[in-house]
Formats: structure tokens, C-alpha cells, sequence
């Protein structure tokens, strides 16, 4: 069992969090003027990388979304915090 830090609800274990997206990926725009194939890797590529990342992620308890840092090789959860927040 791994736990996770919700910013808002403290440490709790992994089976109450959902991962959403890649920090910092942003949207293609304007939407009506992208490519399907660029759609189609906004939505579906990951870039997966190895080491230390942040992702966003949903505590699906309480229902916020907030961004989490972690190593992808250890597991070690090294941070998290509410979205707009300074790290």
C-alpha cells in the first residue's frame, strides 16, 4: 500500500486517488483549427518519463484535483499541492 498526500484531506492511501494528466500539458488552440492526429496526441500520448515527474491527480474522496510529485522509479512521493499554489 502506497500513500498519497491530498492537500486538502492528508495522507491517504492510493486506491482513493485517480491520475489525470501531465503537469504542464496544455491544450491545443484554438480547438477548431487542430489536426485530428494532433488531438489525437494531446489526448492519448504520454511522455512516461523515468525519474522524478509531476502529475496532476484527482482525489475522487473529495473530489479535488491537485498536483503531485514523485519519482516513477522509487515511488517516493516527494510533494503535492492545491493547483495554483507555489511549490
Amino acid at each position: 500500500m502506497q500513500l498519497f498526500t491530498c492537500p486538502f484531506c492528508g495522507p491517504r492511501d492510493e486506491t482513493e486517488f485517480q491520475f489525470a494528466t501531465e503537469a504542464g500539458k496544455t491544450r491545443p488552440e484554438p480547438a477548431a483549427e487542430v489536426s485530428a492526429e494532433r488531438w489525437a496526441k494531446y489526448l492519448y500520448m504520454k511522455d512516461n518519463p523515468k525519474g522524478p515527474t509531476r502529475e496532476i491527480w484527482l482525489h475522487v474522496t473529495c473530489g479535488e484535483f491537485f498536483a503531485l510529485e514523485r519519482d516513477t522509479v522509487s515511488h517516493a512521493v516527494t510533494g503535492s499541492m492545491a493547483l495554483g499554489s507555489d511549490l
